[in-house]
């Protein structure tokens, strides 16, 4: 699982029409299509094969979107409507599918499991919300901080939901019955990002103390490393799709790509070697049919970045 060669990285295109900040990105590392949204309530479907192309707008809403997901198997887009909860839009005509209630606070993030066909959801009030992707209907509200949760990481085989939220913690939940198996307290600050790795038992995790920590979960959770990864607060990180690389994004308006096993930095992406993103980098998303990595950001853009390991 180790990158032995620094990646090569080359700026495509800058996607722009966006009229506000853009927080969110969702697609399928195998398909062309991607999808952005964010402070304009603007949802936006993108080719990460051909960036030259405009975007095609598949949804408007009234509230800023932090949290997006695609469903390949149901061909279906979930919004997350800050203070008006989830929106599942059909992509095949557009159509909205279904809408749920949820307590009026921001949305932050979602995991959603097909196994168990639930959809669960970080709320900016500290509950985390399951709703059931048959029909979308609430199944549980729980309040799990008087903070908000801020990221969600589902392992299906472990059968555990990892919760980041804004009081300095990252619980490590029973994905069926929400009991608290393990609470992580090292950052310092808001848990921004998590995420299992795509083929182990290893978590990452970063946030507003700037600082990356990977966690071995089949050692308890014990840290397996730290590293002071950037300037400013962490934003977002997220996986190649052979799971080799780990990319973070930052406030501090930079990428960096890193050997995800030992946290090791291979590159820095950044406007003064890239032409990259002039503010805050919010979120990427890693396509795996030509590698290309996608970035988006407060300067209302998205970058397509070409990532070549030979």
């Amino acid at each position: 699982m180790t990158a032995t060669t620094r990646p090569q990285v080359q700026k495509l295109a800058a996607l722009t029409g966006h009229r506000d900040c853009v927080y969110a990105l969702a697609g399928h590392p195998q398909e062309a299509t991607f999808y952005s949204a964010g402070a304009d309530g603007l949802v936006v479907a993108w080719s990460v094969d051909e960036p030259e192309q405009d975007g095609q707008l598949m949804a408007r809403v009234e509230n800023s979107v932090y949290a997006l997901h695609y469903e390949p198997a149901r061909q279906q887009l979930i919004i997350g409507h800050n203070y008006q909860g989830v929106q599942v839009i059909g992509l095949e005509d557009k159509a909205l599918l279904h809408a749920t209630a949820l307590p009026p606070a921001p949305i932050f993030d979602f995991a959603y499991s097909a196994a168990r066909e639930r959809l669960y959801v970080a709320l900016g009030d500290g509950t985390l919300a399951v709703l059931r992707t048959t029909d979308f209907a609430v199944l549980r509200l729980l309040r799990l901080s008087d903070k908000s949760l801020r990221c969600l990481s589902l392992h299906e085989a472990r059968n555990e939901l990892a919760v980041g939220s804004s009081d300095h913690r990252l619980r490590i939940l029973d994905a069926d019955t929400l009991a608290v198996k393990h609470t992580l307290t090292d950052a310092t600050n808001s848990v921004f990002t998590a995420a299992f790795h795509p083929t182990g038992n290893l978590l990452y995790s970063a946030g507003r103390d700037a600082h990356l920590r990977v966690y071995d979960a089949a050692n308890g959770y014990r840290e397996a490393f730290t590293v002071v990864a950037h300037l400013f607060a962490i934003n977002h990180l997220t996986f190649s799709p052979d799971g080799q690389l780990l990319a973070t994004c930052s406030m501090d308006k930079s990428i960096k790509l890193w050997d995800a096993a030992s946290g090791r930095l291979l590159r820095v992406v950044d406007r003064a070697r890239h032409a990259g993103h002039g503010t805050s980098v919010n979120r990427l998303f890693w396509s795996g049919r030509q590698n290309r990595l996608v970035s988006c950001s407060d300067d209302r853009s998205l970058a397509i970045w070409q990532v070549s390991t030979e």
